[in-house]
């Protein structure tokens, strides 16, 4: 049978798909051998104590430079990290046209500008409504609502049908900014036809709808209206309309607002120059702290995932020149715990409770909502636009496989799981996964990025367990040692069990094996610097348990 060589619509996740963040889409059209491609979002994801030093975990986006003469561009759903976070980094390797909306723009040239440079990336603007073409790709953005301004799902329709992307939405009846979701539009689209939807499943394990962002409004109130003394309020620095609620819940107790951290600050006053902060009271500066009464006083500030520079963090280590809590003051959890921050949040918590502070999280009231939808949300999206295939996205595996269970008991006709690197054709014929392609991830390390190898992350992980020695041989001119080799360990243990200096320990070993060996043999520097390597590590594994990284150099 021959092999199909017409067009055919491809979806390819590089990222996000079987894991938290670091979105990264392909979709594809043409035949195989001359496929043209749009990616949708361009995310990272953060790193965690397995990543020593790292700054930020970005897609390995290889495949799709390989073909870079192919793609006509890049759009972007919203200005979270995780969908536009990697743009300023990856875009130099691929230098295509990219669209986003108002906000979007606003809040990456704040980022390019505060983060001392980068490049100066030519944008496309739009509105959700509207309508655009990338190369073979007709895209229209419909609006939705979820925890940033202008965020947007995509109807990208190709000649094999509409693909509807939904990226992060959920429905919510009463949004501090608006617009809502337009349901009416993708009831139209689902009565047009809809060939795949690519849903979000970050709240598939749980029942019902989300609460509305007003009605976390009005439990933010109640807490502050109850607080005897300072609110401090931490948040995602992203999340405007939460911003917005905090400062209107403190304005109607009679309080003023102070901001603290520098992202939040930047992302309010992207916000203010398009009018999402009309309305409210200015807020007030930090040298003005001192002077206002505690009980007329609400700080919102950065440092919700227990990050260690954040404004939070400091305040709980009492690190701020202006600005300090006291005993009942209350600190508001106004954000969910990305899975990985539990123990530096529940740190920050512990400070802050040592010095008397009344810590309160979503379940003491309601401070907090997500912005994704719930299993009721799901099953209306699925109603209004009526696909013939369903993909779960956004997700780790548990969140992808219990989408896939709420679309097929909803009736969809096909549904499909994929992975990141998963090449699944969704046109002409039953979607198919027809190829693996490669995907991974690279880390933002200092000013450079490469993948673990290029940056030493695997030693790094090795030193921030077990540390390193370092040891000079030096022989003489018969190939005997030139006095005690030099030795020096640092991030290992000072003495074993029994009060013996392992520095000691390790340098007998040095002496010992260059000692084992023949003194004809000693003229292989190769060899006699291996031998003192595995006795070194060796010795130190007998006396501590643990092998260091172990560096020898051996000259003559």
């Amino acid at each position: 049978m021959a092999k199909y060589s017409g067009p055919e619509l491809v979806f390819a996740p590089l990222g996000g798909v079987g894991e938290i963040g670091m979105n990264f889409a392909l979709y594809g059209f043409g035949p195989a051998d001359a496929r043209e491609w749009l990616v949708v979002d361009v995310g990272v994801t953060f790193p965690d104590a397995t990543l020593p030093g790292v700054d930020l975990v970005l897609p390995d986006i290889r495949y799709i430079e390989e073909r870079v003469e192919r793609l006509r561009g890049i759009v972007i759903t919203h200005a979270h990290e995780d969908h536009y976070g990697a743009l300023l980094d990856l875009w130099p390797k691929l230098k295509v046209p990219v669209w986003m909306t108002p906000f979007t723009s606003g809040l990456l040239e704040a980022k390019r500008q505060s983060d001392g440079g980068g490049p100066k990336i030519p944008i496309n603007i739009f509105r959700a409504g509207e309508k655009f073409s990338v190369g073979p790709f007709g895209v229209e953005a419909v609006a939705v609502t979820h925890s940033i301004p202008e965020p947007v799902s995509l109807a990208i329709t190709t000649p094999l049908g509409t693909v509807v992307h939904t990226a992060d939405w959920k429905i919510d009846p009463a949004p501090e900014i608006g617009p809502l979701t337009n349901e009416a539009r993708f009831r139209e689209l689902g009565a047009a036809g809809v060939l795949a939807l690519i849903c979000d499943s970050t709240n598939a394990l749980r029942d019902g709808d989300s609460p509305s962002e007003q009605a976390v409004g009005q439990g933010l109130r109640g807490v502050i209206e109850a607080a005897p003394g300072r609110v401090a309020v931490t948040t995602f620095s992203s999340n405007v309309g939460r911003i917005r609620s905090i400062a209107e819940a403190a304005r109607d107790c009679g309080r003023q607002c102070l901001l603290l951290g520098r992202s939040l600050k930047r992302v309010v006053n992207v916000a203010s120059e398009l009018g999402y902060m009309d309305g409210l009271p200015e807020f007030i500066d930090e040298e003005d702290y001192g002077f206002i009464p505690r009980e007329n006083l609400v700080v919102i500030c950065t440092g919700s995932q227990g990050e260690s520079r954040a404004a939070l963090a400091k305040l709980a280590r009492d690190e701020m020149k202006t600005v300090a809590l006291s005993p009942g003051d209350v600190v508001i959890f106004s954000s969910r715990t990305i899975p990985g921050n539990e123990k530096a949040i529940l740190e920050i918590k512990n400070q802050l409770i040592d010095q008397g502070i009344k810590i309160v999280e979503d379940n003491d009231a309601l401070v907090h909502v997500s912005g994704h939808p719930r299993r009721a949300e799901l099953r209306r999206m699925y109603e209004w636009t009526k696909p013939r295939i369903g993909i779960p996205v956004h997700g780790e595996a548990a969140h992808l496989v219990a989408q896939g269970s709420v679309m097929a008991a909803s009736g969809i006709p096909e549904v499909a799981q994929v992975r990141d690197g998963d090449v699944i054709r969704l046109a002409p014929g039953a979607a198919e996964i027809i190829d693996k392609v490669p995907f991974g991830k690279f880390y933002k390390d200092g000013r450079l990025i490469g993948d673990d190898e290029a940056m030493g992350i695997r030693e790094r992980r090795k030193l921030s367990f077990a540390g390193h020695v370092a040891v000079n041989v030096v022989l003489d001119d018969k190939y005997e040692l030139s006095g005690d080799p030099d030795i020096v360990a640092i991030g290992v243990a000072k003495v074993d069990a029994a009060g013996e200096e392992l520095e000691e320990l390790m340098l007998d070993a040095a002496i010992g094996a260059v000692d084992s060996i023949p003194r004809a043999r000693r003229k292989d520097l190769d060899l006699v610097q291996e031998a003192v390597r595995r006795a070194v590590r060796a010795s130190a594994n007998e006396a501590w348990g643990k092998k260091p990284l172990v560096t020898v150099f051996v000259t003559k």
